[in-house]
């Protein structure tokens, strides 16, 4: 019984590790006025750069080629939205279609059609020294790659940084009142793409775990809907970096029990056990309409 729990957690920590990254750039995102509707796009960007980098500098330039596809996906978005005041759910959608036909068609370029199989390799769990001995949880929480270590610790230094520093007030004064932050001289159009990169950044990162720390390769499309899920996180989480990584825990949790109850062979149909994640997000976003409040300027479209 240990073991089995022990494994729900790993698998549950697992699922949660990119989708919590996306999520909190995508709160830095939305705390600053802005919705970034192709953060599925950036997550699917972050993937493939993953693998080209891989391919050429190993893991460590795979991360970084998971991050620099990120943060130009969401460069392309930023001066859309921000420079030319286009609409962010339309140009959201449109750069989310982009990445799916634009990493298809560079993916069987650069590799063929062989390159489905493709296969690189992935990030080791790495144990940390004493807590990964702890009964139940510690093998589940602290023997994981390093990335979802990096989870960990953006948890707490995003919190800090958000609500402890000058300016993070000044990043959650442009996503309430556009107006008064100008009158006290901030900067939006900065704040607001500076935001954006971050959230590239975050969204390209969920992504390279997808193809370094778990797959082990890449296919067509295979952010399967993160980023939209990322973006109900945000909201599960009210707009706070602890809610937010709680909410991926969640739904990491929901997904683990899809697998477990998988493999119980209970004779239903499996796409039942697939939509079991995603039921439970819509039933969590269902009981909480009316008792969260989101930044009052997101998605206004203005800087009024």
């Amino acid at each position: 019984m240990s073991e089995l729990l022990t494994a729900f957690v790993a698998s549950a920590v697992r699922t949660a590790t990119p989708l919590g990254l996306a999520a909190l750039g995508e709160v830095v995102v939305e705390r600053a006025g802005i919705i970034n509707i192709s953060l599925e796009g950036v997550i699917l960007c972050g993937a493939f750069g993953a693998l080209v980098g891989s391919t050429h500098g190993g893991l460590l330039g795979g991360f970084l080629g998971a991050v620099v596809f990120g943060v130009l996906m969401t460069g392309l978005f930023a001066w859309f939205v921000v420079r030319l005041h286009a609409d962010q759910i339309i140009t959201g959608t449109a750069l989310t279609m982009l990445a799916l036909g634009l990493t298809g068609t560079l993916y069987r370029a650069l590799y063929g059609a062989g390159g489905a199989a493709l296969s690189i390799r992935t990030a080791r769990p790495v144990a940390v020294p004493g807590l990964f001995r702890l009964p139940v949880l510690g093998a589940g929480v602290f023997d994981q790659p390093a990335v979802t270590y990096v989870f960990y610790v953006s948890i707490i230094a995003l919190w800090w940084w958000m609500y402890r520093t000058v300016t993070g007030l000044r990043l959650r004064a442009v996503g309430e009142s556009p107006a008064a932050a100008r009158a006290a001289g901030i900067r939006i159009a900065r704040v607001r793409i500076l935001s954006l990169l971050f959230g590239g950044a975050m969204g390209g990162l969920a992504g390279g775990t997808l193809v370094l720390a778990q797959a082990g390769t890449f296919a067509e499309g295979m952010s399967a809907g993160r980023g939209f899920i990322a973006i109900a996180i945000v909201v599960l989480g009210r707009w706070h970096p602890i809610g937010v990584a709680l909410a991926a825990l969640v739904f990491g949790a929901a997904s683990a029990v899809q697998y477990l109850l998988q493999a119980a062979g209970l004779g239903l149909p499996y796409q039942l056990f697939l939509a079991l994640p995603y039921v439970l997000t819509l039933l969590a976003l269902a009981g909480g309409a009316g008792r969260t409040r989101a930044p009052a300027a997101l998605a206004r479209g203005d800087d009024s």
